[in-house]
């Protein structure tokens, strides 16, 4: 019985998790079915899970499921991997999905990088306003990349020094 209530207060746990990073995902722009499966996929117990145990464990449709994977492996956070015996690949976060995050984050910054360039360059009529933003925006782009290299080191040391 004791054993029966520390599941359940677990389980009550995890819902609320997934439900806390969802509100949190959506609070930064992200669909909230999506930040509950990725949600749930932080707290699975399984390396590699299905589709429908994310359905059921995210408590999002099937079909949001497919879509929210796409999108999230686009983003770097999720991958498919396939499981032997089983037709269907399975999904799963990296156990260090943040600083894969932060590895993948490099191409998003040369893209913004170059896209405020691209303006400042094709826009020679804009305000002095305008053109601050822009420019700020591709100095910006331009530090966060200079110091990219040092972050991932940094993150990577911080790991080590935690672990050892």
């Amino acid at each position: 019985m004791p054993e029966e209530r520390e599941n359940q207060a677990e389980q009550g746990f995890r819902n609320d998790f997934v439900q806390r990073f969802a509100d949190h995902w959506n609070a930064q722009g992200g669909p909230r079915s999506e930040g509950r499966i990725l949600g749930y996929l932080l707290v699975a117990d399984d390396e590699a899970v299905s589709a429908e145990q994310i359905a059921e464990g995210a408590g999002v449709s099937r079909g949001s499921v497919s879509e929210a994977v796409r999108r999230l492996r686009k983003a770097g956070f999720v991958d498919l991997v396939e499981t032997p015996g089983e037709r269907t690949r399975r999904v799963t976060v990296d156990e260090d999905v943040w600083g894969g995050f932060l590895r993948n984050e490099r191409a998003y910054l040369q893209r913004q990088k170059a896209l405020a360039a691209d303006a400042l360059e094709r826009l020679p009529g804009l305000r002095p306003h305008a053109r601050a933003r822009l420019r700020n925006m591709h100095d910006y782009m331009t530090w966060l990349d200079d110091h990219h290299d040092a972050l991932l080191a940094q993150w990577e040391e911080y790991k080590a020094a935690r672990e050892g």
